[in-house]
């Protein structure tokens, strides 16, 4: 069975940073196919992808990251971990981490790649 559970939120002011941290159980983060990404969603708006990761490729990022966001792996603790600087108000949301197992790299960015969820973690953000 499958779980991945986030941890690392908290209240920030803007301006600074913080980073999270999900921990894979029965998922094999090397897998050759596999993807794990991070998405965001906010009160009221629909749940956004923020960076995706794929086993030897680039990763993703989402326009509104623009460099401020750093998504990364440590295949020894089976982790997937968020850098996040320059955090801003908007940056305000439930963070969730999603693993898949058959993933296009291409399409990091879809939600349709990803078939397991972690509950989530809040980041709030105040000015």
């Amino acid at each position: 069975q499958v779980q991945l559970e986030e941890s690392g939120g908290g209240s920030v002011q803007a301006g600074g940073s913080l980073t999270l941290s999900c921990e894979a159980s029965g998922y094999n983060i090397r897998s050759g196919s596999g993807c794990m990404a991070w998405f965001r969603q906010a009160p009221g708006k629909e749940r956004e992808a923020v960076a995706g990761s794929y086993y030897d490729r680039s990763p993703r990022y989402a326009d509104f990251v623009r460099g401020r966001f750093t998504i990364s792996q440590d295949n020894a603790k089976d982790s997937l971990y968020l850098q996040m600087t320059s955090l801003n108000t908007e940056d305000t949301a439930m963070y969730y981490c999603a693993a898949g197992k058959y993933c296009n790299s291409d399409w990091l960015l879809r939600r349709t790649e990803y078939t397991y969820w972690g509950q989530g973690t809040q980041l709030t953000v105040s000015s």
